[in-house]
Parts: structure tokens; C-alpha cells; sequence
């Protein structure tokens, strides 16, 4: 079973939507018990929350009957309220626990938290802060109640925010900071850190006198609505912005990268698709550098596909849209493409390599059933994924490629860039070539004295 707290309350069993009290205080004592899964909420507590100090003189005997509908609402779907001494409590199912999108939330920013690599650490971000559809029960709690309820989770929501935007400013994604805190900073403009954040994202835009009335709006608003200055740590940021201070400049890209839109792509070197999708920001020969998964999110992973015109670019906006609608789906989609590339790689590498080949062998085949036959507008015939493979659809398009080049007898030709941090893949149908395309690994070797 799966419920969602964080904006309108819903439940689904196996992607249906459940319909679960009929009367929207039932719901919400059902998102109080979620949010306390496997705990038990005393009957005077749930008085407290549902009637704010106020209950009728029947409030228990309403509690209990409300605790009744939802046990018959929800049995069927093998979630169990439990009375626990004088209170009830959520158990978790037979089949383990049951989708609480607060608690995958909570774990997400946990995870991104402790994560070293600052790609990976945006990912975690994004798919915990899509998880976020609106206010804390939304449609069933008001705001007095949601802050009794949860505002440590509204904090925790603005923390990883920040957290994200610093991370994608040490990466040079200003443009992706300033779309994603300007709607924020209209809730909340008096948050110094967002406010920060945003100066910083502006500046590197090139957009000085934009991040400099930004400044001065909020020392307005802090000064006249709160009656303090702001922290030393947003004055000194002014003060660097007023010198042109060049470390304020954007940072530096990602090794071997092009910037395709809002995203990050390791350069074109190999001269097919396929080893394309193979190739990585820092290689494989070495330790993965902290930075160099270019498959960071969903994002990527379709603006890449239609970088190499495996997908149409309007499907590209499509499936970016989809994959924030559908966070979980969209994640179980990137786990698939990073293991197909590494299954690839492996086969690419070692042709005798058997359950890499047979691993690559099913993604083809999958492929395959996905696909349709399509007239091109210069009227040629061409197999493509079929848009039924919904979030799938870059995957799919990625092992119908592979699948082609294992068939071509220039499979034979792929060579592995022999330098020590590159180990790139590309074709060298004329048996001369050494390195990959980038003339930095033979010079790494030659200066080496090899």
C-alpha cells in the first residue's frame, strides 16, 4: 500500500488509486497514525490534533468509529490499525512496509546528506523534494494543525533545498538555482540562505544588478518587517558582488564535458551511440573521481538520448515532466540504464565475456518488443522505441543501439583508450589509432616517458 502525506492525502494499492474515509477528519487521523507508522497515538492526542483543544463531548466514541471505517477500508489491502493500550497504531504489512512518502522523504535527504559525490547528492535531492505535491495534508489539515503536526518536515524541505542549490552552484548549474528558489523565495523571502543562494546563482548568470536588488529587497524587508540586518555572511557576499570579486565567478565544468541545455554530457569521441554512452567524465581506467557519473538523474539521461538523436526532442520534455510526476519510477529507470552501461562496457571489453553479453542480449531483446516501424520524414523506413515504453523509452532506444553494433562487424574495431584515468571506448576502422579523441591521454603517457 502506498500513501501520500505530502500534499492531498491519497492511497494506492498496486497503482490504483483507494478510496479510504469518506469524511476528510477520517483521513486525517489516518495521516496522523501514518506519520507515526508503527507507533501508537494516544486517544486524547488524536482528540487534541482533530478538534484543537475543542472536541465534542462524544470526540472518543467518534474516534473509534472513525478508527472502524478505516479498519474495514484498509484491511482489504493488508494494512492493520491496531489498538495499542488507549491508542492505535499503523503495523506494517505482512509483505513489509507500506509506501509513507514523509518517511522515503526523510530517507532521501538522509542519504543525499551523507553522499561524497556531489552528482549523486543533487540526484538524491531531486527525488526526495519531488516527492512534495503541496503542504502536509493538504486537503485534510489546516495550517495551525500542519505545523503541530510536521514543521520540523517544512524546515527539513527548505534545508535540503539549500543544500541542493549550494551543491548545484559548486557544480557551474546556476541556471537550474535560479528556476527552482525564484517561486521559493516568494514564500519565503526573508530566508537568508535561499537569498544567498540566489545572489550567488544570478552573479554567475550575469545577472549582477538582478542579484544586487535582490540584496536590497531583502534588507528591506528584514530591517522594516523584522527589525534586524542581515547576516553577516549575506553582507559579505554583497560586498564581493560590489568589488567584482572573481572567485564568485562561475566554477569550472565537470572534466571532458559539453553543457547541452541544462545538463552536463560527456564530449562525443567514440563515433557510435552506444560507445557513447559508455564513455564517462573521468574514464574507467582509475578511481571514479567525486563528480565524474554523468548519469546524475533522469534529466540527464533524456537529454543525452535526444543529444544523440535516439529520442525526438519533443519526447525529451515529455519524459522530464513524466519523471517529476513519477520520482520512483523515473529513479528504477536511471539503476536500469547505469547497469546496462556497465554491462555494455564490460562486453564491448571482453568479448568472451558471457553473462555480460547475455545481460546486454536481454535489454535488446526487451527493446525490441518496445519497438514500432515508423516512416521518417525523408520518407525512409526506421524501427524506434515505442512511446508505450513511457519513463523506459532513452533505455530502450540505448540497447537497440548496442544491440546494432554487436550485429556490425565494426564491433570488432572498438578499441579501449589505453591511458591509465581514460579507458574510453571508439571505433578505429583503420587499425591506427592509439588513444581516444581527446589528445590529453597520449600526452599524460608521452610526458610520462612511455
Amino acid at each position: 500500500m502506498e500513501f501520500q502525506l505530502l500534499g492531498p492525502f491519497a492511497a494506492r494499492h498496486e497503482g490504483r488509486q483507494v478510496l479510504v474515509g469518506g469524511r476528510r477528519q477520517e483521513r486525517c487521523l489516518l495521516g496522523v497514525l501514518l506519520l507515526h507508522a508503527g507507533r501508537a497515538v494516544t486517544t486524547d492526542r488524536l482528540i487534541d490534533l482533530l478538534w484543537d483543544d475543542e472536541p465534542p463531548a462524544a470526540a472518543r466514541a467518534t474516534v473509534h468509529t472513525y478508527v472502524g471505517r478505516l479498519r474495514a477500508a484498509l484491511r482489504p489491502h493488508g494494512v492493520s490499525v491496531e489498538t495499542r493500550h488507549d491508542g492505535y497504531a499503523v503495523e506494517q504489512g505482512p509483505q513489509g512496509p507500506h509506501a509513507i512518502d514523509v518517511q522515503e522523504f526523510t530517507g532521501l535527504v538522509g542519504q543525499a546528506a551523507d553522499c561524497a559525490d556531489p552528482a549523486e547528492r543533487i540526484r538524491l535531492y531531486d527525488q526526495a523534494l519531488g516527492l512534495w505535491r503541496g503542504p502536509l495534508l493538504a486537503d485534510v489539515a489546516d495550517e495551525r494543525l500542519r505545523t503541530r503536526l510536521g514543521g520540523t518536515l517544512g524546515e527539513l524541505r527548505l534545508s535540503a533545498v539549500e543544500r541542493r542549490a549550494e551543491t548545484q552552484l559548486a557544480m557551474g548549474l546556476h541556471d537550474r538555482v535560479v528556476a527552482d528558489l525564484t517561486p521559493l523565495l516568494e514564500e519565503h523571502p526573508t530566508r537568508e540562505r535561499l537569498v544567498g543562494a540566489q545572489m550567488t546563482a544570478l552573479y554567475r548568470a550575469g545577472r549582477q544588478a538582478d542579484a544586487l536588488q535582490l540584496y536590497r529587497s531583502t534588507h528591506t524587508l528584514l530591517t522594516t518587517e523584522l527589525g534586524v540586518e542581515p547576516n553577516g555572511e549575506l553582507r559579505t557576499l554583497h560586498e564581493r558582488m560590489l568589488r567584482a570579486d572573481p572567485r564568485l565567478d562561475r566554477p569550472p565544468g565537470p572534466v571532458y564535458a559539453v553543457r547541452v541545455g541544462d545538463q552536463w554530457l560527456p564530449w562525443s569521441t567514440s563515433g557510435h551511440p552506444a560507445l557513447e554512452f559508455c564513455n564517462t567524465y573521468a574514464g574507467w581506467g582509475g578511481e571514479p573521481l567525486p563528480g565524474s557519473e554523468w548519469l546524475r538523474g533522469y534529466a540527464t539521461l533524456a537529454v543525452w538520448a535526444g543529444h544523440l538523436d535516439l529520442i525526438e526532442d519533443r519526447q525529451v520534455t515529455g519524459l522530464r515532466d513524466q519523471a517529476l510526476r513519477q520520482p520512483a519510477e523515473a529513479a528504477v529507470v536511471l539503476d536500469e540504464a547505469r547497469r546496462l552501461r556497465t554491462d555494455l562496457y564490460a562486453c564491448l571489453t571482453d568479448p568472451q565475456d558471457g553473462r555480460a553479453f547475455k545481460a546486454v542480449a536481454a535489454a535488446v531483446e526487451d527493446a525490441a518488443r518496445l519497438s514500432v516501424f515508423t516512416r521518417g520524414e525523408d520518407g525512409l523506413g526506421r524501427w524506434q522505441p515505442s512511446p508505450a515504453a513511457g519513463l523506459r523509452l532513452p533505455v530502450c532506444a540505448v540497447a537497440r543501439s548496442a544491440g546494432e553494433l554487436l550485429a556490425d562487424p565494426r564491433r570488432f574495431t572498438v578499441r579501449g583508450c589505453p591511458s591509465r584515468d581514460c579507458g574510453w571506448l571508439f571505433l578505429d576502422e583503420s587499425g591506427r589509432r592509439r588513444w581516444c579523441s581527446l589528445a590529453t591521454c597520449g600526452a599524460k603517457r608521452s610526458a610520462g616517458g612511455r
